[in-house]
């Protein structure tokens, strides 16, 4: 007997048991779910979680996950957090598999901006279209990072990368940084 289903990933340090299946279990419903604990990464961070989605980042896989499954996920994205506390003690990163690739990075110290940038991933997507403007974005681009920034209370589009280069934005351009 096969699975059609799409495979999700899951690598981590540092995340409880209850909380891998917590998220199994929303996950499981839409995804084969592939689950690799790795080894704690010297570095600042308590927890580290990697969540690779086999689709792109659009307003169709919002409709496909279903809202009240991606609230349940943020959910438990915010409870992680509440129970680490404040500091860099957890690290999330999020990352769309389409074209190009659209990841989003979590990492911020404090609660609040943590639970306010994981509150607004899904407002990104009315950005999206002037961000992978070809007229804007440096040719060949298969990846888009986003960082949220506390300071503006938003994600900002932090790296962009080809093949071949890593740019970063800033100010109005931008600029290689490889």
């Amino acid at each position: 007997m096969s699975d059609d289903r799409l495979k999700t990933n899951l690598r981590y340090f540092g995340i409880s048991p209850w909380e891998i299946e917590v998220l199994y279990g929303y996950l499981n419903g839409r995804f084969l779910v592939s689950q690799e604990e790795i080894e704690v990464e010297e570095g600042e961070f308590v927890s580290f979680l990697d969540w690779e989605i086999p689709l792109p980042f659009n307003e169709e896989f919002f409709k496909w996950f279903e809202f009240k499954r991606w609230e349940q996920i943020k959910g438990v994205f915010k409870e992680m957090k509440r129970r680490r506390g404040s500091g860099n003690a957890i690290k999330i990163n999020i990352n769309f598999l389409g074209r190009p690739k659209i990841s989003f990075i979590l990492d911020t110290e404090e609660k609040q901006w943590f639970d306010n940038a994981i509150e607004k991933i899904d407002f990104v997507l009315e950005l999206l279209p002037y961000h992978t403007d070809p007229k804007k974005l440096p040719s060949d681009i298969v990846g888009l990072i986003y960082k949220f920034d506390p300071k503006s209370i938003r994600w900002r589009l932090n790296v962009a990368t080809s093949k071949e280069k890593q740019y970063v934005f800033r100010g109005d351009i931008w600029t290689p940084i490889n």
